[in-house]
């Protein structure tokens, strides 16, 4: 099994989708990345999650974010699970899942774990950025769903952080104060911070969000 970790440059590959042929590295571009695998097709929880991904397009699109799904099924079984999808889920599916009934691109970022299902793919999410380096892993088991609103918490703290010297703390979210990093000495803060900043402890100084910056 692949034992791909944080900083890894996620792995390249070709597969047919929903959408036609696709090479990974061609279709993220210079976008972030979400890759995430679904255990089979017509399973009910990964129908509410490949729905509210798809009722995320706008807020995957403001962050620059590209989705591909994944599932051991065939491009007509995807296709024709697509049309429930959108039926129950009052939704357009609007990204491409990967047809992965060899399991090569599951082998290649270790997405079954055969203690939990020897033939089927767990709930694996990987967050890429631009560079195609890892940012982020997460595995749930097949029986939970994902939440996207974390998700989309977890990508707002990457981008935020790629750029600017601060780290986000324990339950932060868009428009919180920030961690300031620890590597950034007081004159560097007083001059990269102009709103200013709390020390609390010398290791811990606090300061409102930053403007984005890439």
């Amino acid at each position: 099994m692949s034992d791909l970790k944080l900083g890894d440059i996620a792995p390249d590959f070709t597969a047919d989708t929903s959408e036609g042929k696709i090479s990974f590295h061609e279709f993220l571009g210079d976008s972030w990345g979400i890759l995430f695998s679904h255990p089979a097709d017509y399973t009910p929880v990964c129908t509410t999650e490949l729905g509210a991904a798809a009722n995320y397009a706008e807020e995957f699109k403001k962050r620059d974010v590209k989705v591909l799904a994944l599932s051991v099924d065939g491009v007509k079984s995807h296709k024709d699970w697509i049309k429930d999808i959108n039926e129950t889920q009052n939704t357009t599916v609007n990204f491409p899942i990967i047809a992965d009934e060899d399991k090569k691109v599951s082998d290649l970022y270790g997405m079954i774990h055969p203690k939990a299902d020897s033939t089927l793919t767990v709930r694996s999410v990987f967050v890429i950025a631009p560079d195609k380096s890892i940012k982020m892993t997460l595995t749930y088991p097949a029986s939970t769903g994902r939440n996207f609103e974390e998700l989309l918490r977890v990508i707002d703290s990457l981008q935020l952080t790629a750029y600017n010297k601060v780290a986000t703390p324990a339950n932060w979210k868009h428009g919180d104060d920030v961690v300031i990093s620890p590597s950034v000495s007081n004159e560097e803060a007083d001059k990269m911070f102009p709103k200013g900043y709390t020390t609390v402890k010398p290791y811990l100084r606090t300061t409102a969000q930053p403007e984005l910056k890439k």
